[in-house]
């Protein structure tokens, strides 16, 4: 890697992982990532914005050395996750001289997961700030976007936020700016779904304080640098707001075709009705798909086969992960087959516990769909689509 120049005295620093294919043992990155540390030649001092990933270390320091970096005398650790700190002890090695700047509850992970000595940090305070001589950092505690120890740097002088994982994606790229916009959105927004979307709350008031700030670049932890800092703004406003879509998400599992047959003739009904249905099979489905289709879905029915007694080991996973993320959806339901009986529908239940949502009328029945089992799938239909024009969708 070599250093890339944001603005004068501003570098990119960090790894392009072309090949991640599995962040958190969990969520898939079809386009890989980046993992971005951020260098700040002031005139007195210099600074160093995060590290990178476990193992790669050896990339940042010829960076650095590339970069002619003799010492540096403040590392920031915005957020003590080990995909932006895994390679600190090596550079706390490389720059005796250096102090980590971070927060209390980043101070204490960093300690835990780290191991790294009391002498080393810098703690500071909501607003603090550090000179760098003709830069100033200034810091901002911003807890849960996604962890409780996350802060943002902002770089007063050249009015450039660093937000940690807020306002990333998971896309590796080689361009240091934004350059496809649509490309960078779809990535943006599954990692939305899968990282942010259980804080939309603290989301929403990120978003209004960075307002009060003049802001001409955004430059996150993963991903490409945003010099069009609005056009993430608004989409973060888009996915964290109220407002949702004439949209029916629906992921199912069927062992023998009885469930798929209620899904497919589910959807076609809905489809009648003008509204957007968006089936997820998932023995085969990507997680990542399925949870960026969450973010804007009025409403989400669960297909679940009977297995024993409870529901397929597929759907419960998917409904815990459903509950995990917390959507803004309004509406879930759940269809499915068994075969002499069983609990799915309670068990499905008592897993959406997080979700402020109006459960509409289960349709779950013996064995393949008869007549009868139709005609309650025309009814939950024509719910789901009464419930929709109520919300003036």
């Amino acid at each position: 890697m070599i250093p890339k120049a944001i603005k004068e005295n501003i570098y990119w620093v960090g790894y392009i992982d072309w090949d991640r294919r599995l962040f958190d043992s969990l969520i898939p990155t079809p386009h890989g990532t980046t993992y971005n540390s951020y260098l700040i030649k002031g005139s007195e001092k210099t600074a160093l914005l995060e590290t990178v990933d476990f193992g790669k270390e050896e990339y940042l320091l010829k960076t650095l050395k590339m970069a002619n970096i003799k010492k540096i005398d403040y590392i920031v650790a915005n957020h003590g996750e080990q995909d932006h700190t895994g390679t600190l002890p090596k550079i706390l090695e490389a720059f005796p001289e250096s102090k980590i700047v971070t927060n209390p509850k980043c101070k204490d992970l960093l300690q835990s997961f780290l191991l790294v000595p009391e002498d080393r940090f810098i703690v500071i305070k909501d607003n603090d700030e550090i000179s760098l001589g003709d830069k100033t950092l200034q810091f901002m505690i911003a807890p849960w976007v996604h962890w409780p120890d996350t802060m943002f740097t902002y770089l007063k002088e050249d009015r450039i936020l660093f937000t940690c994982d807020f306002l990333g994606s998971h896309y590796a790229t080689s361009e240091l700016f934004v350059l496809d916009e649509r490309e960078v959105y779809l990535s943006a927004k599954r990692y939305y779904s899968e990282i942010m979307m259980p804080f939309r709350t603290s989301i929403i008031k990120h978003l209004e304080r960075i307002s009060k700030i003049e802001i001409e670049i955004i430059a996150p932890s993963h991903g490409p640098i945003y010099n069009d800092p609005y056009f993430i703004i608004e989409a973060y406003k888009d996915w964290a707001g109220d407002s949702v879509k004439n949209q029916v998400v629906i992921p199912y599992v069927s062992m023998h075709g009885s469930t798929r047959a209620m899904v497919e003739y589910l959807s076609e009904v809905l489809s009648k009705k003008g509204i957007e249905v968006k089936l997820f099979n998932l023995e085969i489905a990507d997680a990542g798909e399925l949870l960026m289709s969450l973010v804007d879905a009025a409403t989400v029915v669960i297909g679940a086969s009977t297995m024993l007694v409870g529901p397929h080991p597929l759907a419960y996973y998917a409904t815990y992960i459903v509950n995990a993320v917390r959507p803004k959806t309004k509406f879930v339901s759940i269809v499915g087959s068994y075969g002499w009986g069983g609990n799915t529908v309670e068990t499905l239940k008592g897993l959406i516990t997080n979700l402020k949502v109006e459960l509409i009328e289960p349709v779950y029945i013996k064995g393949y769909p008869k007549e009868a089992d139709f005609k309650a799938l025309d009814k939950l239909a024509e719910d789901i689509y009464n419930k929709h024009k109520k919300l003036g969708l």
